[in-house]
């Protein structure tokens, strides 16, 4: 039995000891929405850069980037692809998951990935007017699927860059 989420619901695919995140950032690529046997299903990196304060300059300055790619599943994925668009400020609140893909031949690779709960714009840096779904309301996802539209290759190259890329797979795991 998985202890109650929001107004109660029992969560799906909950388990203890989870580590989760939220994290604020900048959707970095277009969503990629597929239709799945177990539903719909999208994926999209988010780009989270730190950034602080240089006394000496006294000015901000950009740290690190770190991409994430984010997973959604169900309604949350057909939403979300309706909604987000590139450049979007967003907070994304979900289970962190880091995988180790060794691949023969090639350097390991390391993927993380957020298993989204919830996705919202951030409205410390702008305005939203959400409209909620009516239940059976067909929600139109645009460019969803079409047919040449290429994936984007996400992967981020290891130590060796000069490996041979191989694209990331589109079903859910």
């Amino acid at each position: 039995m998985c202890p109650p989420g929001p107004g109660g619901r029992e969560r799906e695919g909950f388990e203890m000891n989870e580590t989760m995140v939220a994290v604020v950032g900048n959707v970095a690529t277009q969503p990629v929405y597929r239709e799945l046997a177990t539903g719909a299903s999208t994926r999209f990196r988010l780009a989270v850069t730190a950034r602080y304060l240089d006394r000496e300059k006294n000015v901000w300055t950009d740290g690190h980037t770190n991409f994430f790619t984010v997973w959604a599943n169900r309604q949350l994925a057909t939403n979300a692809t309706a909604s987000l668009n590139v450049g979007d400020p967003v907070v994304v609140q979900g289970r962190l998951r880091v995988r180790t893909d060794v691949r023969e031949g090639q350097q390991p690779r390391t993927s993380v990935d957020i298993d989204a709960m919830a996705i919202g714009h951030d409205l410390a840096r702008g305005t939203s007017a959400f409209r909620r779904a009516k239940p059976g309301e067909a929600v139109t996802v645009a460019g969803a699927g079409a047919a040449g539209q290429p994936e984007p290759d996400w992967e981020t190259p290891g130590a060796d860059a000069g490996a041979q890329r191989h694209p990331e797979p589109a079903a859910v795991t």
